[in-house]
Protein backbone atom coordinates (compact mmCIF):
# COMPACT_ATOMS: atom_id res chain seq x y z
CA UNK A 1 0.00 0.00 0.00
CA UNK A 2 2.89 2.34 0.02
CA UNK A 3 3.14 5.27 -1.77
CA UNK A 4 -0.13 4.19 -3.93
CA UNK A 5 -3.58 5.98 -3.64
CA UNK A 6 -6.49 3.92 -4.36
CA UNK A 7 -9.60 4.09 -5.44
CA UNK A 8 -10.41 1.77 -7.41
CA UNK A 9 -8.33 -0.92 -5.96
CA UNK A 10 -9.55 0.25 -2.05
CA UNK A 11 -11.33 -3.28 -1.71
CA UNK A 12 -9.79 -4.90 -4.31
CA UNK A 13 -8.24 -7.71 -1.76
CA UNK A 14 -11.50 -8.37 0.12
CA UNK A 15 -12.87 -12.17 -0.77
CA UNK A 16 -15.75 -12.60 -3.26
CA UNK A 17 -15.87 -8.60 -3.75
CA UNK A 18 -16.54 -9.87 -7.86
CA UNK A 19 -20.33 -10.97 -6.00
CA UNK A 20 -22.87 -8.59 -5.80
CA UNK A 21 -23.56 -9.36 -1.82
CA UNK A 22 -19.94 -8.29 -1.22
CA UNK A 23 -20.05 -5.41 -3.38
CA UNK A 24 -23.44 -4.05 -1.96
CA UNK A 25 -22.30 -4.50 1.51
CA UNK A 26 -18.95 -1.52 0.67
CA UNK A 27 -21.20 0.54 -0.62
CA UNK A 28 -21.79 -0.15 -4.23
CA UNK A 29 -24.49 0.69 -5.91
CA UNK A 30 -24.95 3.63 -3.71
CA UNK A 31 -23.70 6.30 -6.55
CA UNK A 32 -26.12 4.60 -9.15
CA UNK A 33 -28.85 4.97 -6.72
CA UNK A 34 -28.57 8.51 -5.85
CA UNK A 35 -27.80 9.53 -9.68
CA UNK A 36 -31.36 8.22 -10.73
CA UNK A 37 -33.21 9.38 -7.54
CA UNK A 38 -31.36 12.75 -7.17
CA UNK A 39 -29.53 13.89 -9.95
CA UNK A 40 -30.83 15.15 -13.19
CA UNK A 41 -29.20 13.49 -16.49
CA UNK A 42 -27.61 16.95 -17.27
CA UNK A 43 -26.49 17.64 -14.48
CA UNK A 44 -25.29 14.18 -14.20
CA UNK A 45 -22.94 14.58 -17.25
CA UNK A 46 -22.14 18.36 -16.30
CA UNK A 47 -20.51 16.75 -12.82
CA UNK A 48 -18.90 14.36 -15.13
CA UNK A 49 -17.51 16.79 -16.78
CA UNK A 50 -16.15 19.35 -14.12
CA UNK A 51 -14.55 16.56 -12.88
CA UNK A 52 -11.67 16.60 -15.21
CA UNK A 53 -11.73 12.80 -15.73
CA UNK A 54 -9.58 11.73 -18.41
CA UNK A 55 -9.92 8.44 -20.56
CA UNK A 56 -7.49 6.23 -19.32
CA UNK A 57 -7.52 3.88 -22.08
CA UNK A 58 -4.67 5.64 -24.40
CA UNK A 59 -6.26 9.68 -25.77
CA UNK A 60 -6.73 11.14 -22.48
CA UNK A 61 -9.57 13.06 -23.67
CA UNK A 62 -12.47 14.37 -21.45
CA UNK A 63 -14.86 11.89 -20.38
CA UNK A 64 -17.26 14.21 -19.94
CA UNK A 65 -16.93 16.61 -22.78
CA UNK A 66 -16.74 13.34 -24.94
CA UNK A 67 -20.29 12.11 -23.23
CA UNK A 68 -21.83 15.81 -24.29
CA UNK A 69 -21.03 15.32 -28.12
CA UNK A 70 -24.05 12.93 -28.30
CA UNK A 71 -26.94 14.77 -29.42
CA UNK A 72 -29.85 14.73 -27.03
CA UNK A 73 -33.52 13.58 -28.06
CA UNK A 74 -34.94 9.82 -28.05
CA UNK A 75 -32.77 8.27 -30.54
CA UNK A 76 -31.66 5.51 -30.01
CA UNK A 77 -27.93 5.33 -28.87
CA UNK A 78 -25.12 3.37 -27.63
CA UNK A 79 -22.75 3.03 -24.98
CA UNK A 80 -19.76 0.70 -26.06
CA UNK A 81 -16.85 0.11 -22.60
CA UNK A 82 -14.28 -1.17 -24.67
CA UNK A 83 -12.27 -3.80 -22.44
CA UNK A 84 -9.96 -5.10 -25.49
CA UNK A 85 -7.00 -4.71 -23.66
CA UNK A 86 -4.45 -6.17 -26.33
CA UNK A 87 -1.39 -2.74 -25.84
CA UNK A 88 1.61 -4.99 -24.75
CA UNK A 89 2.41 -4.26 -21.25
CA UNK A 90 -1.25 -3.19 -20.58
CA UNK A 91 -3.11 -6.04 -17.87
CA UNK A 92 -4.70 -3.53 -15.20
CA UNK A 93 -7.88 -3.46 -17.09
CA UNK A 94 -8.03 -7.12 -17.01
CA UNK A 95 -8.07 -6.85 -12.62
CA UNK A 96 -10.31 -4.55 -12.51
CA UNK A 97 -12.41 -6.40 -14.24
CA UNK A 98 -11.90 -9.70 -12.69
CA UNK A 99 -11.59 -7.98 -9.33
CA UNK A 100 -14.68 -6.15 -8.85
CA UNK A 101 -17.05 -6.25 -11.96
CA UNK A 102 -19.98 -4.38 -10.50
CA UNK A 103 -18.08 -1.21 -10.43
CA UNK A 104 -17.40 -1.07 -14.16
CA UNK A 105 -21.63 -2.12 -14.40
CA UNK A 106 -22.03 0.68 -11.90
CA UNK A 107 -20.05 3.51 -14.00
CA UNK A 108 -21.65 1.84 -17.18
CA UNK A 109 -25.19 2.47 -16.35
CA UNK A 110 -24.23 5.51 -14.40
CA UNK A 111 -22.88 7.14 -17.85
CA UNK A 112 -25.33 5.33 -19.71
CA UNK A 113 -28.09 7.18 -17.95
CA UNK A 114 -26.32 10.51 -17.88
CA UNK A 115 -26.18 10.11 -21.80
CA UNK A 116 -29.47 9.06 -22.28
CA UNK A 117 -28.49 6.03 -23.79
CA UNK A 118 -30.21 2.77 -23.37
CA UNK A 119 -27.99 0.23 -24.68
CA UNK A 120 -24.73 -0.90 -23.34
CA UNK A 121 -21.73 -3.46 -24.27
CA UNK A 122 -18.77 -4.58 -23.15
CA UNK A 123 -16.47 -5.53 -26.22
CA UNK A 124 -13.76 -7.63 -23.89
CA UNK A 125 -10.49 -9.53 -25.97
CA UNK A 126 -11.00 -12.89 -26.63
CA UNK A 127 -8.36 -13.97 -24.71
CA UNK A 128 -10.09 -12.99 -21.59
CA UNK A 129 -12.34 -15.86 -21.27
CA UNK A 130 -11.87 -16.45 -17.67
CA UNK A 131 -12.95 -12.75 -16.95
CA UNK A 132 -15.56 -12.33 -19.76
CA UNK A 133 -17.00 -15.13 -17.74
CA UNK A 134 -16.85 -13.24 -14.33
CA UNK A 135 -18.51 -10.22 -16.58
CA UNK A 136 -20.94 -12.18 -17.14
CA UNK A 137 -21.94 -13.79 -13.41
CA UNK A 138 -21.86 -10.16 -12.49
CA UNK A 139 -24.02 -8.62 -15.02
CA UNK A 140 -27.14 -11.74 -14.43
CA UNK A 141 -26.44 -10.41 -10.48
CA UNK A 142 -26.92 -6.99 -12.17
CA UNK A 143 -30.20 -7.75 -13.68
CA UNK A 144 -31.74 -9.75 -11.18
CA UNK A 145 -31.29 -7.06 -8.45
CA UNK A 146 -32.77 -4.67 -11.19
CA UNK A 147 -29.82 -2.33 -11.23
CA UNK A 148 -29.73 -2.92 -15.35
CA UNK A 149 -32.63 -3.81 -17.50
CA UNK A 150 -35.74 -2.25 -17.63
CA UNK A 151 -37.44 0.30 -15.30
CA UNK A 152 -34.01 0.39 -13.33
CA UNK A 153 -35.29 0.89 -9.46
CA UNK A 154 -38.39 1.90 -10.86
CA UNK A 155 -37.30 5.08 -11.87
CA UNK A 156 -38.30 4.50 -15.65
CA UNK A 157 -34.68 4.60 -17.19
CA UNK A 158 -34.08 1.62 -19.05
CA UNK A 159 -30.07 0.17 -19.74
CA UNK A 160 -29.44 -3.20 -21.19
CA UNK A 161 -25.87 -4.21 -21.16
CA UNK A 162 -24.25 -7.31 -22.85
CA UNK A 163 -20.46 -8.93 -22.64
CA UNK A 164 -19.05 -9.54 -26.37
CA UNK A 165 -16.36 -11.48 -27.13
CA UNK A 166 -13.90 -10.35 -29.60
CA UNK A 167 -11.72 -12.44 -31.87
CA UNK A 168 -8.61 -11.48 -30.29
CA UNK A 169 -6.97 -9.29 -33.18
CA UNK A 170 -5.28 -6.02 -31.63
CA UNK A 171 -7.13 -3.21 -34.44
CA UNK A 172 -10.45 -4.27 -32.35
CA UNK A 173 -9.07 -1.77 -29.39
CA UNK A 174 -9.32 1.32 -32.24
CA UNK A 175 -12.57 2.51 -31.43
CA UNK A 176 -14.25 3.10 -34.96
CA UNK A 177 -12.71 -1.43 -35.70
CA UNK A 178 -14.30 -2.51 -32.27
CA UNK A 179 -17.53 -1.19 -33.67
CA UNK A 180 -17.37 -3.15 -37.19
CA UNK A 181 -16.68 -6.11 -35.18
CA UNK A 182 -19.88 -5.34 -32.71
CA UNK A 183 -21.47 -5.22 -36.25
CA UNK A 184 -20.13 -8.68 -36.92
CA UNK A 185 -17.97 -7.26 -39.43
CA UNK A 186 -14.20 -7.86 -39.97
CA UNK A 187 -12.64 -5.40 -37.29
CA UNK A 188 -11.20 -2.40 -40.02
CA UNK A 189 -10.99 0.97 -38.85
CA UNK A 190 -13.59 3.79 -40.06
CA UNK A 191 -12.63 6.67 -41.92
CA UNK A 192 -13.32 9.96 -39.38
CA UNK A 193 -15.53 11.88 -39.47
CA UNK A 194 -18.30 10.74 -39.01
CA UNK A 195 -17.07 10.37 -35.07
CA UNK A 196 -18.57 7.66 -33.40
CA UNK A 197 -20.67 10.28 -31.46
CA UNK A 198 -22.62 10.59 -34.31
CA UNK A 199 -22.56 8.07 -36.33
CA UNK A 200 -21.42 5.09 -34.58
CA UNK A 201 -22.33 1.52 -33.91
CA UNK A 202 -25.55 0.59 -36.14
CA UNK A 203 -25.29 4.38 -37.06
CA UNK A 204 -26.20 5.47 -33.95
CA UNK A 205 -24.73 8.36 -32.02
CA UNK A 206 -22.07 6.06 -29.70
CA UNK A 207 -19.93 6.79 -26.92
CA UNK A 208 -16.67 4.62 -26.19
CA UNK A 209 -14.98 4.68 -23.08
CA UNK A 210 -12.60 2.66 -21.76
CA UNK A 211 -12.79 -0.18 -18.71
CA UNK A 212 -10.64 2.20 -16.30
CA UNK A 213 -12.21 5.13 -17.37
CA UNK A 214 -16.13 3.82 -16.46
CA UNK A 215 -15.02 2.48 -13.23
CA UNK A 216 -13.81 5.80 -11.83
CA UNK A 217 -17.92 7.43 -13.04
CA UNK A 218 -19.57 6.29 -9.58
CA UNK A 219 -16.50 7.52 -7.10
CA UNK A 220 -17.30 11.06 -8.89
CA UNK A 221 -21.11 10.84 -8.60
CA UNK A 222 -20.50 9.68 -4.89
CA UNK A 223 -18.18 12.19 -3.55
CA UNK A 224 -18.35 14.83 -6.10
CA UNK A 225 -16.15 16.53 -8.78
CA UNK A 226 -14.19 18.86 -6.72
CA UNK A 227 -13.40 15.73 -4.48
CA UNK A 228 -11.96 13.93 -7.35
CA UNK A 229 -9.88 16.87 -8.48
CA UNK A 230 -8.27 16.83 -5.15
CA UNK A 231 -6.39 14.20 -6.22
CA UNK A 232 -3.79 14.19 -9.10
CA UNK A 233 -2.66 17.20 -11.10
CA UNK A 234 -5.29 20.29 -12.56
CA UNK A 235 -4.52 18.88 -15.88
CA UNK A 236 -4.01 15.17 -14.71
CA UNK A 237 -6.51 15.13 -11.99
CA UNK A 238 -7.78 11.39 -10.18
CA UNK A 239 -5.54 8.28 -9.96
CA UNK A 240 -4.16 6.16 -12.26
CA UNK A 241 -3.63 2.19 -12.24
CA UNK A 242 0.01 1.76 -13.88
CA UNK A 243 0.99 -1.94 -15.02
CA UNK A 244 4.87 -2.36 -14.52
CA UNK A 245 6.74 -4.46 -16.06
CA UNK A 246 9.81 -5.94 -17.89
CA UNK A 247 13.23 -5.38 -15.44
CA UNK A 248 11.88 -4.67 -12.52
CA UNK A 249 11.60 -6.70 -9.26
CA UNK A 250 8.06 -6.29 -8.13
CA UNK A 251 5.98 -5.96 -11.62
CA UNK A 252 2.41 -5.47 -10.93
CA UNK A 253 -0.42 -3.53 -11.17
CA UNK A 254 0.01 -0.39 -8.81
CA UNK A 255 -3.01 2.99 -8.41
CA UNK A 256 -1.04 6.06 -7.84
CA UNK A 257 -2.01 9.84 -7.94
CA UNK A 258 -1.24 11.20 -10.68
CA UNK A 259 1.82 14.16 -10.63
CA UNK A 260 4.13 11.65 -8.64
CA UNK A 261 7.88 11.16 -9.86
CA UNK A 262 7.74 8.52 -12.02
CA UNK A 263 10.88 6.94 -10.34
CA UNK A 264 8.55 6.64 -7.01
CA UNK A 265 7.06 4.19 -9.49
CA UNK A 266 9.59 2.26 -10.93
CA UNK A 267 11.85 2.23 -8.10
CA UNK A 268 9.81 2.80 -5.14
CA UNK A 269 6.61 0.89 -5.92
CA UNK A 270 7.96 -2.09 -8.24
CA UNK A 271 11.46 -2.30 -6.33
CA UNK A 272 13.55 -1.23 -9.55
CA UNK A 273 15.93 -3.67 -11.93
CA UNK A 274 16.75 -6.41 -10.01
CA UNK A 275 20.15 -5.76 -8.09
CA UNK A 276 22.85 -4.61 -9.74
CA UNK A 277 21.16 -3.24 -12.82
CA UNK A 278 19.80 0.02 -13.99
CA UNK A 279 17.30 1.42 -15.83
CA UNK A 280 18.52 2.16 -19.42
CA UNK A 281 15.04 2.96 -21.41
CA UNK A 282 11.68 2.76 -20.14
CA UNK A 283 8.05 3.12 -22.14
CA UNK A 284 5.78 5.26 -19.84
CA UNK A 285 2.47 4.50 -21.71
CA UNK A 286 2.88 0.88 -23.00
CA UNK A 287 4.69 -0.30 -26.40
CA UNK A 288 3.25 2.28 -28.57
CA UNK A 289 4.79 4.87 -26.21
CA UNK A 290 7.78 6.81 -27.90
CA UNK A 291 10.67 5.76 -24.77
CA UNK A 292 12.14 8.22 -22.44
CA UNK A 293 15.48 7.32 -21.00
CA UNK A 294 16.78 7.25 -17.12
CA UNK A 295 17.66 11.00 -17.19
CA UNK A 296 13.87 11.37 -17.38
CA UNK A 297 12.92 9.10 -14.10
CA UNK A 298 12.08 11.64 -12.44
CA UNK A 299 9.58 13.77 -14.59
CA UNK A 300 6.01 13.81 -13.05
CA UNK A 301 4.17 11.03 -14.06
CA UNK A 302 0.60 12.79 -15.74
CA UNK A 303 -0.57 13.57 -18.94
CA UNK A 304 1.07 16.67 -19.84
CA UNK A 305 4.32 15.85 -17.76
CA UNK A 306 4.89 12.46 -20.74
CA UNK A 307 3.64 14.79 -23.42
CA UNK A 308 5.81 17.50 -22.74
CA UNK A 309 8.54 15.41 -22.61
CA UNK A 310 7.86 14.07 -26.41
CA UNK A 311 6.18 10.55 -24.85
CA UNK A 312 2.54 9.64 -23.83
CA UNK A 313 1.36 8.53 -20.62
CA UNK A 314 -1.06 6.60 -22.63
CA UNK A 315 -3.02 3.27 -21.21
CA UNK A 316 -0.89 3.62 -18.37
CA UNK A 317 1.73 0.60 -18.72
CA UNK A 318 5.52 1.42 -17.75
CA UNK A 319 8.07 -1.17 -19.37
CA UNK A 320 11.28 -1.20 -18.13
CA UNK A 321 14.88 -2.34 -19.96
CA UNK A 322 17.89 -2.55 -18.11
CA UNK A 323 21.47 -2.21 -19.78
CA UNK A 324 21.37 -6.47 -20.46
CA UNK A 325 18.19 -5.30 -23.22
CA UNK A 326 19.21 -4.38 -26.48
CA UNK A 327 17.28 -1.57 -27.95
CA UNK A 328 18.37 -2.56 -31.76
CA UNK A 329 16.15 -6.44 -30.83
CA UNK A 330 13.30 -4.04 -29.15
CA UNK A 331 12.97 -2.20 -31.89
CA UNK A 332 12.40 -5.18 -34.02
CA UNK A 333 10.05 -6.82 -31.60
CA UNK A 334 8.07 -3.96 -31.44
CA UNK A 335 8.19 -3.51 -35.12
CA UNK A 336 7.14 -7.29 -35.70
CA UNK A 337 4.02 -6.91 -33.63
CA UNK A 338 2.71 -3.89 -35.18
CA UNK A 339 3.23 -5.35 -38.89
CA UNK A 340 1.66 -8.55 -37.98
CA UNK A 341 -1.04 -6.66 -35.91
CA UNK A 342 -2.21 -4.39 -39.26
CA UNK A 343 -5.30 -4.51 -40.69
CA UNK A 344 -3.62 -3.58 -44.47
CA UNK A 345 -6.38 -1.09 -44.99
CA UNK A 346 -3.85 1.91 -45.17
CA UNK A 347 -0.64 2.11 -47.59
CA UNK A 348 1.41 4.11 -44.77
CA UNK A 349 0.77 1.29 -41.82
CA UNK A 350 1.19 -1.83 -44.16
CA UNK A 351 3.83 -0.84 -46.28
CA UNK A 352 5.75 0.99 -43.34
CA UNK A 353 5.21 -1.54 -40.82
CA UNK A 354 6.78 -3.92 -43.03
CA UNK A 355 10.09 -1.80 -44.74
CA UNK A 356 10.65 -0.76 -40.91
CA UNK A 357 10.63 -4.91 -39.95
CA UNK A 358 12.97 -5.47 -42.83
CA UNK A 359 15.23 -2.56 -42.28
CA UNK A 360 15.56 -3.17 -38.67
CA UNK A 361 16.42 -7.36 -39.33
CA UNK A 362 18.96 -5.75 -41.64
CA UNK A 363 20.70 -3.87 -38.94
CA UNK A 364 20.67 -6.71 -36.69
CA UNK A 365 22.48 -8.96 -39.38
CA UNK A 366 24.83 -6.46 -40.19
CA UNK A 367 23.70 -5.96 -43.52
CA UNK A 368 22.88 -2.36 -42.75
CA UNK A 369 24.76 0.77 -42.90
CA UNK A 370 24.64 3.79 -41.09
CA UNK A 371 22.75 5.69 -43.52
CA UNK A 372 20.17 3.37 -43.35
CA UNK A 373 19.14 4.07 -39.87
CA UNK A 374 18.48 7.56 -41.15
CA UNK A 375 15.74 5.58 -44.08
CA UNK A 376 14.55 3.74 -41.01
CA UNK A 377 13.90 7.58 -38.91
CA UNK A 378 12.42 8.77 -42.63
CA UNK A 379 9.91 5.90 -42.75
CA UNK A 380 8.70 6.51 -39.14
CA UNK A 381 7.88 10.32 -40.09
CA UNK A 382 6.46 9.36 -42.99
CA UNK A 383 4.20 6.80 -41.41
CA UNK A 384 3.08 9.34 -38.22
CA UNK A 385 0.00 11.16 -39.06
CA UNK A 386 -0.57 9.69 -42.21
CA UNK A 387 -2.86 6.44 -41.42
CA UNK A 388 -6.41 5.92 -41.06
CA UNK A 389 -6.12 5.21 -37.75
CA UNK A 390 -3.11 5.05 -35.11
CA UNK A 391 -1.91 1.48 -35.08
CA UNK A 392 0.95 2.98 -37.87
CA UNK A 393 1.70 5.79 -35.34
CA UNK A 394 2.03 3.23 -32.77
CA UNK A 395 4.55 1.41 -34.11
CA UNK A 396 6.22 4.49 -35.16
CA UNK A 397 6.67 6.68 -32.36
CA UNK A 398 8.46 3.86 -30.41
CA UNK A 399 10.43 2.92 -32.79
CA UNK A 400 11.68 6.41 -34.47
CA UNK A 401 12.09 8.00 -30.35
CA UNK A 402 14.76 4.32 -30.02
CA UNK A 403 16.48 5.57 -33.20
CA UNK A 404 16.92 8.89 -32.46
CA UNK A 405 18.04 8.46 -28.78
CA UNK A 406 19.94 5.06 -29.14
CA UNK A 407 21.65 5.39 -32.42
CA UNK A 408 24.82 4.57 -30.94
CA UNK A 409 23.47 1.14 -30.12
CA UNK A 410 22.14 0.57 -33.34
CA UNK A 411 25.46 1.23 -34.90
CA UNK A 412 26.98 -1.18 -32.66
CA UNK A 413 24.77 -3.59 -33.73
CA UNK A 414 25.61 -2.97 -37.54
CA UNK A 415 29.22 -3.73 -36.93
CA UNK A 416 28.33 -6.96 -34.46
CA UNK A 417 26.24 -8.54 -37.10
CA UNK A 418 28.57 -8.18 -39.47
CA UNK A 419 31.45 -9.44 -37.08
CA UNK A 420 29.17 -12.51 -36.32
CA UNK A 421 28.00 -13.32 -40.06
CA UNK A 422 29.51 -16.35 -42.25
CA UNK A 423 32.40 -15.65 -44.15
CA UNK A 424 33.40 -16.95 -48.08
CA UNK A 425 35.74 -19.80 -48.44
CA UNK A 426 39.44 -18.32 -48.62
CA UNK A 427 39.67 -18.67 -52.23
CA UNK A 428 43.73 -19.77 -51.79
CA UNK A 429 43.17 -22.41 -49.18
CA UNK A 430 46.22 -23.45 -47.51
CA UNK A 431 46.00 -27.11 -47.44
CA UNK A 432 45.79 -27.40 -51.41
CA UNK A 433 48.82 -27.90 -53.78
CA UNK A 434 48.70 -26.26 -57.21
CA UNK A 435 48.36 -27.72 -59.52
CA UNK A 436 51.53 -27.13 -62.29
CA UNK A 437 50.85 -25.22 -65.59
CA UNK A 438 50.45 -28.03 -68.25
CA UNK A 439 49.74 -31.16 -66.18
CA UNK A 440 47.84 -33.39 -67.19
CA UNK A 441 43.95 -33.74 -65.58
Amino acid sequence: MAGQTRMLFRHVDEPGLASIDTYRRLGGYRALEKALRDIDPDELLSSLEDSGLRGRGGAGFSMGKKASFLPRGDMEKFLCCNADESEPGAFKDRELMSKNPHQLIEGIVIAAVAAGIGQAFVFIRGEYWEVADILDRAVEEAYAAGYVGENILDTGHRVELVVHRGAGAYICGEETALLDALEGKRGNPRLKPPFPAIQGLYGGPTLINNVETLSNVPHIVKNGSDWFKGFGTEQSPGTKVVSVSGCVQRPGNYEIELGIPSREIIYGLAGGPPEGHEVKAWFPGGSSAPVLTADELDLPYSFESMADAGSMLGSGSIIVADENVSIPHLALRTARFYHHESCGKCTPCREGTNWTVKMLERVISGEATPMDLDVISSVQDNIIGNCLCVLGDSMAMPVGSMVAKFRHEFEAAIEAGRDAAPRPLDESPTDVKPVPVGAAG
